[in-house]
């Protein structure tokens, strides 16, 4: 029976990973081999259009958003500055991401150095974190905004901004600097294969042969840590939004002061959305095939940063009219 392409494919690849375990000491492998999309190799240049596109419209949008909010000072205000802060993260996951995938899907490149595939876990994890600290400063915000608005000036001054960015970016580092250091010390003896388009960690403590329940154990905790405080605390704000909305006297100052939050409650849906259903893929999804949990997993790095800005560019009119001022401008 002739094989098929995928199997020759796959072969190949599971017998250059087994020959060089036999020559090389694995406990610090040089490479990984990123497969892409297990299952899907023939179609890899046709999947490579609708991802090429996201990386474009992700990174047009989201330079869009940094240039409008940086050319026009009534931007430069709470709200404004942790959009661009939640910018910068989606350009970094996408840039983290999408190049090396591309590469995969194009040029068939499937090796990543060892250190870089470390690297490329550090910056997914650690700005995934940032990225979900940064919607809860944007629910801080518009609670103060709206709960609280005479004092949102006093409350939220640049240098409180600043602190607050700060805050965010160092979590995002100190929790996930043990994921990298971990990885670096198993030894690995089995393969070097990696069935994604990029260095999920999960997937590359699999590959050690030792004992990995301690990075299990803290990657699970960090996720549940920074999920349940995370959500938590924007539940809380909403919920102090929503009786100061249902106060107000008149229908229509309740739904203007709620459409205040309408861009930020569907950024918290884009964000973490994929991320639940993606959790619950691979927690109960066993039976699904390989390359659905690879899909999914893109999905959920890779949806925040195109719908962010378009979210932002739709329904702030600020950034709408400034926009349109542009491209007026531009115009005539």
């Amino acid at each position: 029976m002739q094989e098929t392409p995928l199997c020759l494919s796959v072969g190949h690849l599971l017998s250059y990973s087994m020959s060089d375990s036999n020559s090389t000491n694995f406990t610090n492998p040089s490479t990984f081999i990123l497969l892409g999309i297990p299952g899907l190799e023939a179609t890899h240049v046709w999947i490579s259009i609708p991802f090429c596109v996201i990386y474009a419209i992700a990174i047009l949008g989201n330079f869009t958003i940094l240039f409008i909010v940086k050319r026009e000072p009534s931007l430069h205000g709470p709200m404004y500055y942790f959009l661009c802060m939640l910018v910068v993260t989606d350009l970094v996951l996408s840039m983290a991401v999408l190049p090396k995938m591309l590469s995969i899907f194009w040029f068939n490149s499937r090796e990543i150095n060892f250190s870089a595939c470390l690297t490329q876990m550090f910056f997914l994890l650690s700005f995934s974190v940032m990225q979900s600290g940064i919607l809860v400063a944007m629910a801080f915000d518009r609670y103060v905004a709206i709960c609280d608005p005479l004092r949102h000036s006093t409350t939220l001054t640049n240098p409180v901004v600043v602190k607050i960015g700060l805050a965010v970016v160092l979590r995002g580092i100190m929790l996930i600097l043990p994921h990298p250091f971990l990885v670096r010390r198993w030894p690995y003896c089995r393969t070097n294969i990696i069935p994604y388009t990029y260095c999920k960690h999960i997937a590359v403590v699999k590959l050690a042969c030792t004992d990995i329940r301690l990075s299990s154990y803290y990657s699970l905790s960090v996720a549940f840590l920074v999920t349940g405080v995370d959500v938590f605390f924007i539940a809380v704000s909403y919920t102090q939004i929503l009786r100061a909305i249902f106060s107000l006297p008149t229908k229509d100052a309740r739904l203007k002061t709620f459409g205040t939050c309408g861009s930020h409650l569907c950024v918290i849906l884009a964000s973490y959305t994929p991320r639940l259903f993606s959790a619950l893929t691979e927690r109960f999804g066993h039976n699904m095939a390989l390359h659905f949990h690879v899909l999914m997993n893109n999905v959920y790095l890779l949806v925040p940063p195109v719908l962010n800005p378009i979210i932002y560019g739709v329904r702030s009119q600020q950034i709408r009219d400034r926009l349109l001022q542009l491209f007026t401008q531009k115009g005539t």
